[in-house]
This record gives structure tokens, C-alpha cells and sequence, in this order.
């Protein structure tokens, strides 16, 4: 028998129920802007994975070699670069819903452009294009999902955001696959033709489009940020600390330095893994769409227990070890001298990557004010758009130059060290927030 002092069983079961339940409540009860960003969310991790799988695919099929691919793939990420800042200006100046209205209509435009056109030169200009009014998701998503939750519901919705763009979105490796297959059936061609894959593209475009219809109900966020401390302190009369009061521009300079070079090793793998499975194993647009939707949906069901880990390590540990973790598994993939061994080694990289994004976020977001947290989700749209543009290109350049296997190499020594500036610059600090809590 118990002690009067000790709890019974059934007395701690209930101390841990309550507050699951209670954070279950707080979490599903949200705001109606973000159903409408995450169904948006949705339709855009469906239209990634499509392209993933067939744009590549389909400039390879007319005729251009690795090392044009990565210069072309870099071209969405360049034009992200170029229109991240003034983007975010305009969303500043015009507001966020109408930004990411134009995205929801120019973006699939430009995607079915790419579908229609096979010159070289036309590609590398509409890719760009399409990258420069893609950009409009990137630089609003985070902002206005960190604005409309509260504290508690945040980190899910960070990790449900996630999950649906790299989890659920991955069924799109499937349709990526399966079109080109029915397709080349109906015409009698094969399911890796130019024809074939162009109505993949085509499937991508539409999910851009359809799902964006909904956010012409999205609201304008007003005077929904929380006052900051130096804010309150004006109001009140007092001047805030000098400190408050200016950019912290070293700590931006800390947050996004590693962030590029783990972009850099990300770019460099991910941007070109369907064409290297195409030309190391020789795989059609079938069994590639299935190992890539089981990679994505595994890894994106995965990412649903990053607030789990969080509970029991620091983000900042748990984001450097997974990706000190990830480094040798992308050796792995290179070098795996079966398709089952790479498809392990893809999958397991997949989960470490959908864990770490949605801890990565709400760590970055954690160390500045909110009202500096818009700025750094551009600044981070920028060290994106230059990672998955000279990665690829690099990756690219060894695979033609060296070997299918070199560019992995590559990924790894980035992944490598991106960690270890982390901890170099925040490993000794406390990593509480500057600002309000996420």
C-alpha cells in the first residue's frame, strides 16, 4: 500500500492525461488563417515533390547531361534569392495575402511554361522566373504561421506544417510516377519520353493553383504581434537598452552561416538524388516515385515527434547531432554498391532531415524578437536560394567530372561542418529567446 505522501498510479496517469489533453485542445483549436496556410502547405509539398521527380527527369530525357541539370536546378533557387528581399518588401507594402495570391496563380504558370519549352536557354530563363515568384511562399509562410498561434500550439504547427509539406506532400512522388506511366501506356511510349513526363509537370502546376484557391479567405494578420518588452518600456516612457533598439546583425550572421553551409550539402544531394537513382540503377518514373513517396512519408509521419525530443534534449543538440548523423548516411547513398542498401540509406537520411526542420525553425525563431522574426525568415528564404543554387551546380560539375558518388562526398563535409559552427557560436550560450517564447 501507498504511502499518504506517494501518489497512486492511477492519481499520476491522471497528472499526465490532463495536460496532454489539455495541449491536444489548445493545439486543434486554431485560428482559420492557418488551416488555410497549412491546405495551401499541402498543395505546394504535392507540387515539390511532383517537379522533384519529373522536372529533372524531363530535361534529361531531352537530351542535356548532369552537369547542365545542376546549373538548371540551381535557377529556381537564384531567382528565390533575387526576389526574397524585394518580395518581402512588397508583402511589407501591399500586405500578405495578395503576395501569396499572385504565387498561388504565376507559380503554376511558370511551371507549365517549363513543360512546353525544351531550349536550353528558355529553360535556364523560365526556371529562374519560376523561382523568383515561388519565392512569395517562403518568405510569408513561417511569419504568418508564428503571428497566428499562440505559444503552446506553435511548435506542432511548425511540425504539422512541416509534415504535410515533406510527409504528405511526398504522395506526390506516386502521381510523379504514376502520369508519365499512364500516359506513356495511352500514347504507347515509354514512361521516361519527354511526352510522358510532360504531363507530370503539367500535375504539378494544378496542385499549385487549386490549392491556393482557398487563401482568397485568408485575413490580413492585424496588430496580432505581441508587444515587445523595449516597446512596452517606450509606452511607459523609458528608453530601452541600445541593444534592443538595433539589428542584431552578428547574430544573424551566427544563425545563417551555418544554415547556408548546411543548405549548400542539402542542395547538393536532394536537388539531383531522382537523376542520380535514374543513372545509377536505371530506374523508370515508377519504382522512383514509390521510393521516394515512402522516403517523404515516412520521414514526414517522423517529424510529427520533434516536440518529443525537444521534451528531452535542447534544440540545439538535437539539431547538431542529427545532422552530424546525416553525413555519413549521404556517403552511404553515394557509395552503396546495391539499390536496397541506397534506398536505406535514403530513407534514414530522410528522417533525420524532416526531424531537424521543424526544430531548426523554432530554434532560429527563438533567438530574435518578434518583431526581427520576418527578417529573418527572408534572410533565411536567401541562404536557402544560394545553397540549392551552388550546391546543385557543384554537384553537377562532379558528377560529370569525377563520378555519380563524388557529390555526396561533397554533402557530407557540408554536413559536417555546419554542426560544428553551431556549436561554436551558440554551444557555450544560452539558447533561451531573445524575444517572446515560440
Amino acid at each position: 500500500m501507498s504511502s499518504v505522501s506517494d501518489p497512486s498510479p492511477q492519481s499520476s496517469a491522471n497528472e499526465q492525461v490532463q495536460p496532454m489533453l489539455k495541449g491536444m485542445k489548445e493545439f486543434w483549436h486554431l485560428p482559420r488563417n492557418v488551416y488555410l496556410l497549412l491546405f495551401f502547405t499541402l498543395g505546394k509539398g504535392f507540387q515539390l515533390s511532383i517537379a522533384a521527380l519529373t522536372l529533372n527527369y524531363y530535361v534529361h530525357s531531352i537530351g542535356y547531361l548532369p552537369d547542365f541539370i545542376g546549373i538548371f536546378s540551381a535557377m529556381s533557387a537564384i531567382g528565390a534569392m533575387i526576389g526574397a528581399v524585394p518580395v518581402g518588401l512588397l508583402a511589407d507594402r501591399w500586405g500578405r495575402k495578395p503576395v501569396l495570391l499572385l504565387t498561388a496563380i504565376l507559380s503554376p504558370l511558370s511551371l507549365a511554361a517549363l513543360a512546353l519549352v525544351t531550349s536550353a536557354p528558355w529553360l535556364i530563363i523560365i526556371n529562374l522566373l519560376q523561382g523568383l515568384v515561388s519565392t512569395a511562399y517562403w518568405v510569408t509562410n513561417l511569419p504568418l504561421l508564428t503571428e497566428s498561434t499562440t505559444e503552446k500550439q506553435r511548435v506542432g504547427v511548425l511540425a504539422l506544417n512541416s509534415f504535410l509539406l515533406l510527409g504528405v506532400g511526398s504522395l506526390g512522388n506516386l502521381l510523379g510516377g504514376f502520369i508519365p506511366e499512364f500516359v506513356g501506356g495511352l500514347l504507347h511510349v515509354s514512361a521516361a519520353s519527354t511526352v510522358a513526363l510532360r504531363y507530370g509537370l503539367f500535375a504539378a502546376a494544378s496542385f499549385t493553383f487549386i490549392f491556393g484557391l482557398p487563401l482568397w479567405l485568408l485575413r490580413e494578420p492585424r496588430n496580432t504581434r505581441v508587444p515587445e518588452p523595449d516597446e512596452v518600456l517606450e509606452a511607459q516612457g523609458v528608453a530601452p537598452a541600445p541593444s534592443r533598439k538595433s539589428r542584431p546583425v552578428g547574430l544573424f550572421l551566427k544563425l545563417l552561416i551555418p544554415d547556408l553551409i548546411f543548405t549548400m550539402g542539402e542542395g547538393a544531394v536532394v536537388a539531383l538524388i531522382q537523376v542520380y537513382f535514374v543513372l545509377r540503377f536505371n530506374l523508370l518514373p515508377g519504382p522512383l516515385g514509390v521510393i521516394f513517396t515512402i522516403s517523404g512519408l515516412a520521414g514526414g509521419i517522423f517529424s510529427l515527434t520533434a516536440p518529443l525530443f525537444v521534451r528531452r534534449w535542447s534544440k540545439l543538440r538535437l539539431v547538431t547531432t542529427v545532422q552530424y548523423l546525416s553525413a555519413p548516411l549521404m556517403v552511404l547513398i553515394g557509395f552503396a554498391p546495391t539499390l536496397p542498401l541506397a534506398i536505406t540509406g535514403e530513407y534514414a537520411r530522410s528522417f533525420m532531415r524532416t526531424l531537424i526542420e521543424p526544430v531548426y525553425a523554432a530554434f532560429a525563431m527563438e533567438q530574435v524578437s518578434n518583431r526581427q522574426r520576418a527578417t529573418l525568415a527572408g534572410l533565411y528564404s536567401v541562404t536557402w536560394s544560394i545553397g540549392f543554387s551552388v550546391g546543385p551546380a557543384v554537384a553537377g560539375w562532379l558528377q560529370t567530372s569525377i563520378s555519380l558518388s563524388a557529390s555526396f562526398v561533397y554533402g557530407a563535409f557540408c554536413l559536417l561542418l555546419a554542426p560544428t559552427f553551431l556549436l561554436l557560436f551558440f554551444g557555450r550560450k544560452d539558447t533561451a529567446p531573445h524575444g517572446v517564447e515560440m
